[in-house]
């Protein structure tokens, strides 16, 4: 076989693979996809959201200020310190008690995961992926500045963005290291509570340009990358410990059949949690998934942009 024969197959196998990827993209694509998994395209409209931070002034007191400089606020619901932003005649990120750190601009449903552990006063805590860091000050917040948080994010750009957070929200319990996730063994420590905020690849309701962006190769990237995290932050998890995984992308493979693979590969299992949302999916374009799945939440764009959520503990032996 000759050398020119053999250059003409490999290429003309990359532009198989390119136009087939090429397929596997674009909104027709994906809406196709969430139609199966059961939930019928929409446009959104996300409303802003923002969260008191208790450690450094009172709910009222601030509600009273940010009231009076016509920051108009609707309680979240299934938030305790999240708010909706209503017709404000001020932006939100531009006022003083912002910039004191009296209260963080965050997402609704990226409020959720942080509200998930049972306790979190005087624990170890490890943020996996911190930047830019509107988890990692909800966590110092629900501590009370207590116990101690290790923050770890791989880019040193991103790290500066985490710290002037904790600055301006007057953090005091946290230590920042620039650390891939997948290395978080080396730290030689064991923590109580671990949040995977996993890398992933969004959603549409977050990123107009989204649909034209993304294909099936970055979902699968992004999911890979997932589970090598996960499988990591198990190994820094003390006995009695608690990890809560989340994502904001709608991907069945960034969030259910990560789950399922953990709970085959990892000494894990699933528990309750107590949010909005639907179920986890278990059946995945005709692949059964564990039962256990329906105990994850997954947030369809609504009110809030599209969200997965799953807590784990350490397997209980029977």
């Amino acid at each position: 076989m000759s050398w020119h024969f053999v250059s003409f197959c490999c290429l003309e196998g990359f532009y198989v693979l390119f136009f087939f990827l090429g397929i596997m993209s674009g909104r027709e694509f994906f809406v196709g996809r969430y139609e199966q998994l059961g939930w019928k395209y929409k446009p959104v409209e996300l409303r802003q959201a923002i969260r008191f931070n208790y450690s450094n002034i009172g709910r009222q007191d601030l509600f009273s200020r940010l009231s009076g400089l016509g920051l108009n606020l609707e309680k979240i619901e299934f938030l305790s310190s999240g708010f909706w932003v209503c017709n404000s005649k001020v932006s939100a990120g531009a006022t003083a008690e912002y910039l004191l750190g009296l209260y963080s601009v965050q997402e609704a449903a990226a409020q959720v995961p942080v509200s998930l552990f049972t306790s979190l006063k005087d624990m170890a805590v490890l943020d996996v992926s911190a930047a830019p860091g509107g988890k990692t000050v909800q966590l110092a917040d629900a501590m009370g500045n207590t116990g101690s948080i290790v923050a770890l994010d791989v880019r040193k750009q991103r790290l500066t963005a985490l710290v002037n957070h904790l600055e301006r929200c007057r953090v005091k319990n946290v230590v920042v290291y620039q650390l891939d996730a997948r290395n978080s063994p080396k730290l030689g420590l064991k923590f109580d509570r671990i949040l995977v905020d996993a890398p992933c690849s969004g959603n549409f309701a977050s990123d107009p340009r989204w649909f034209h962006n993304r294909t099936m190769e970055d979902v699968e990237r992004n999911a890979r990358v997932q589970r090598e995290i996960l499988m990591k932050a198990s190994e820094c998890l003390s006995d009695d410990g608690e990890i809560v995984y989340a994502t904001c992308s709608l991907e069945p493979e960034e969030n259910e059949l990560n789950m399922d693979w953990a709970l085959h590969r990892l000494d894990l299992q699933i528990v309750k949690i107590n949010c909005p949302g639907v179920p986890g999916i278990t059946n995945v374009f005709g692949k059964q998934l564990d039962p256990s799945i329906t105990h994850c939440r997954r947030f369809w764009p609504d009110i809030t942009q599209g969200f997965f959520v799953c807590k784990f503990v350490r397997r209980r032996n029977s």
